[in-house]
């Protein structure tokens, strides 16, 4: 069969095989990148600025509807309340997010054991490269504007050192300040103090802006599109066994003929029948 397949024809055909084949799986991949690929939403209701006293309770579970959702708040920073988190980037750059602590006006009071007397949130108020860059927080009145997001999970058996915290996690952060606090975090956007710009953006300093956008929506799974993809594969290894299929034939018929020459030239060697000999089927008659 080596040989029928090693014929010019079926050598072409078996190029053109792969070719077809190589497109379609080219098209599988596409299907398949396809069939994971997010689903781009724009939402704009997480855009529009909301008071966090009227989003956001503290004491309460943080729901997922609020996430990403840009708020508004008003309130007074303490120097003493602020940490570094390492491991940070910015612009692929390595370093800490400054975060400290806001008490928010008119926010509910918590009460019970350890409960303070103002309640706080956390303020990721920028990044810096060497944590000597991080100054106290603006003080005075503050207006604030950020995105609000869920905390951070605290790294087990870290010990972050004085002045520094594992992640933006809320459980070590009231720990650490001994405060009531909302249960969640405040990417800060804007800051403004009596009229002037406080932000990171307007420092112009070592303490650069986070600038974080709405987190990416979960990708789903197109179950259409996986199929397609798989059915491409189908169809690429189908070209190649038509091919095959086609040498086969192709090797059986040659099989066939040769048997038919054979018997054709073992018939054309028989010897002729002498007519003085009786056919095989009479008697032989005696003298």
């Amino acid at each position: 069969m080596l040989k029928t397949a090693l014929k010019p024809r079926w050598i072409a055909g078996l190029v053109f095989a792969i070719v077809i084949s190589g497109v379609f799986v080219l098209l599988s991949q596409w299907q398949f990148g396809r069939s994971t690929q997010p689903e781009v939403t724009v939402s704009t209701i997480t855009e529009e600025p909301k008071p966090l006293t009227a989003v956001l309770r503290p004491g309460d579970f943080f729901p997922g509807s609020v996430a990403d959702q840009i708020i508004t708040a008003t309130g007074s920073y303490d120097p003493q309340k602020q940490v570094l988190v390492p491991g940070r980037l910015n612009d692929g750059a390595k370093g800490f997010w400054v975060v400290s602590a806001l008490a928010v006006k008119d926010a509910p009071v918590l009460t019970g054991a350890g409960a303070s007397p103002q309640t706080w949130i956390p303020v990721a108020r920028g990044w810096v490269a060497d944590p000597a860059d991080a100054d106290a927080p603006p003080s005075g009145t503050i207006e604030l504007t950020g995105r609000l997001l869920p905390s951070e999970a605290p790294l087990p058996g870290t010990d972050a050192g004085p002045g520094r915290a594992s992640a933006v996690s809320v459980a070590e952060l009231i720990n650490i300040w001994e405060v009531s606090s909302y249960p969640g975090f405040v990417a800060a956007g804007s800051e403004t103090s009596g009229g002037s710009d406080v932000s990171a953006a307007a420092s112009g300093g070592a303490l650069k802006p986070l600038n974080v956008g709405p987190q990416p929506s979960a990708g789903k799974v197109n179950w259409l599109n996986l199929f397609y993809a798989a059915e491409w594969v189908v169809f690429a290894g189908f070209a190649l066994f038509i091919w095959w299929r086609l040498v086969k034939d192709d090797y059986r018929r040659g099989l066939e003929d040769a048997l038919d020459e054979e018997e054709e030239a073992a018939a054309r060697h028989l010897p002729e029948p002498d007519p003085n000999e009786p056919h095989p089927s009479e008697p032989k008659v005696q003298s």
